[in-house]
This record gives structure tokens, C-alpha cells and sequence, in this order.
């Protein structure tokens, strides 16, 4: 069953009305744009000329204006994907320690070069950016859940089981499902799945954890605003009292310097 939505291809009935219910998340419905065209993603694969037209109709913008946000954001798609998005960080931390090993590996191991997919299409592997998880690094990741600290070994081995369809759990996070799976989560419709696994561990926890061993605690909040609504000390208002003074002196010597210049200089 599908829907037609004036000037747009078509989408299933249901998702047409599951991007109008993004729409209504937000003041103002065009914010909805980037999660709607992850619902699309979900549905369809990629980010289709179909996907596009819809959002635009249904947002009043021109297709145009969707695809120039369709193209500015590596996230989003415009060929179709494998089952398993594998990206592998190649910043600079990961790389160095052994974040573009694992990737030349990945690539030889699975022949596809960066952002292909496998011929079976089970995996699609793209080179990424910085994750934020540089005291795990070397990391990877699988529609978007963290592998941390891994090796060229341990990547192939994930990669197999993927493509074997084992169940594969990441190493801070859920249960990995697919790719179209997770878009449908980054769309905003949650899969249940968000308290599974550790959110953090190890390094991360590192300062926290000294800080119990020493003792250390942020401001209570109330005594933080007492701070903030503190009256002047004795030495503040000084210290303001000659702010003044040297601001009406520098007004003063401005002032005679304008004069001067109005009135053609001083008398030789």
C-alpha cells in the first residue's frame, strides 16, 4: 500500500505518515528534515530521488534544497548499502595505532575499496572520522555501535561473523541488527535496545575514578550560585572605583585631544 504526496514519488502509506509525525516533533517542522531522511534511509535503503521529492513535498521545500542537505552529510546515502555499515577510523589517533592497517586489510579481505559493498551485499566498508573514542583507539564501528581497540585479525573475524550472520554484541552497546535497523533509531524510533551493554568503561572512567580515590567532588550547586549572587568585597569596589577614574580620565584627555583638533591646534 502506498501514498501519493502532491508533487512526489511515492512511499509506503505508513512511512509517509511516520515522516509527518517527525514533522510534528518539532516548532518548526522543517527541523525534521535530517531524522526523516534517516527514516528514508531505513525504508529504502539510501536516500532514493524518491525519498528526496517526499520530504520535499511534504515540507514545502524544493528538491533541491533536500538534496543539497542529502549531499553536505556523509551519513546519509545515495547508492545502496549492505546489510552491515563498517567504518574505520583513520584519524589521526587510530591511525596510528593501527586504524589504517585494519582498513587496507578489511579492503584486501573483503575486495571492495572505501564505501563499497561486497558482492554478497552484507557489508558495505567506509573509511570515517574521529569518533570521540581515542582511549579505545584502534576503533571501528558497525552501524554505528562501537569495536574498540581492535586489530587487522580481529577485524576480519568480525566481518565473517557478520557476513555469517552470528549474533555479534559491540563492545560498548547494543546487540547489532542491521544497517537499516539502526537508521530507523537515529530517525528517532527507538528499538528497545538502549540500555544494553556499557555506555562506558575503562579509560573513560579513568578520571572518575580518582577522583573517588582522592576525594574529589564538583560545587555543591547551591553553594556555586551563592558565589555568583556574592556582594563586593571591599577590595572589588576599590578596584572598580579606580576603573572609573582611569575611564573619565581617558574621556577627558580625548575630549581636549578633539578640541585641539576642531580648533586647528595650539598657538605657537
Amino acid at each position: 500500500m502506498s501514498e501519493q504526496v502532491s508533487g512526489a514519488a511515492t512511499l509506503p502509506a505508513e512511512t509517509v505518515a511516520e515522516l509527518q509525525e517527525l514533522m510534528g516533533r518539532y516548532p518548526q517542522a522543517r527541523s525534521a528534515l535530517l531524522p526523516m531522511l534517516h527514516l528514508v534511509q531505513s525504508v529504502q535503503g539510501s536516500v532514493t530521488t524518491e525519498g528526496i521529492e517526499t520530504c520535499a513535498a511534504l515540507l514545502g521545500l524544493s528538491a533541491a534544497e533536500v538534496s543539497g542537505v542529502a549531499t553536505f552529510y556523509t551519513m546519509y546515502k545515495r547508492r545502496p548499502m549492505g546489510d552491515h555499515h563498517v567504518g574505520v577510523c583513520t584519524n589521526t589517533l587510530c591511525a596510528v595505532m593501527g586504524g589504517d592497517a585494519i582498513f587496507e586489510r578489511l579492503k584486501d579481505h573483503l575486495e571492495v575499496g572505501n564505501d563499497e559493498t561486497t558482492a554478497d551485499g552484507k557489508v558495505t566498508l567506509e573509511h570515517i572520522e574521529c569518533n570521540a573514542a581515542c582511549d579505545f583507539a584502534p576503533v571501528l564501528t558497525v552501524n554505528w555501535e562501537f569495536f574498540d581497540q581492535q586489530t587487522p585479525e580481529s577485524a576480519v573475524e568480525l566481518v565473517d561473523r557478520l557476513r555469517s550472520g552470528d549474533t555479534v554484541t559491540a563492545t560498548r552497546g547494543a546487540t547489532i541488527t542491521s544497517w537499516r535497523e539502526a537508521e530507523r533509531v537515529l530517525a528517532g524510533f527507538e528499538d528497545g535496545r538502549v540500555d544494553e551493554g556499557p555506555a562506558a568503561a575503562g579509560p573513560s572512567l579513568a578520571g572518575l575514578e580518582i577522583a573517588a580515590e582522592r576525594g574529589w567532588k564538583a560545587p555543591d550547586v547551591d553553594q556555586a550560585d551563592s558565589k555568583d549572587n556574592e556582594v563586593p568585597t571591599e577590595s572589588a569596589e576599590a578596584g572598580a572605583a579606580e576603573a572609573d577614574t582611569a575611564r573619565a580620565e581617558s574621556e577627558t584627555v580625548a575630549e581636549e585631544s578633539d578640541a585641539d583638533v576642531k580648533g586647528g591646534g595650539s598657538d605657537d
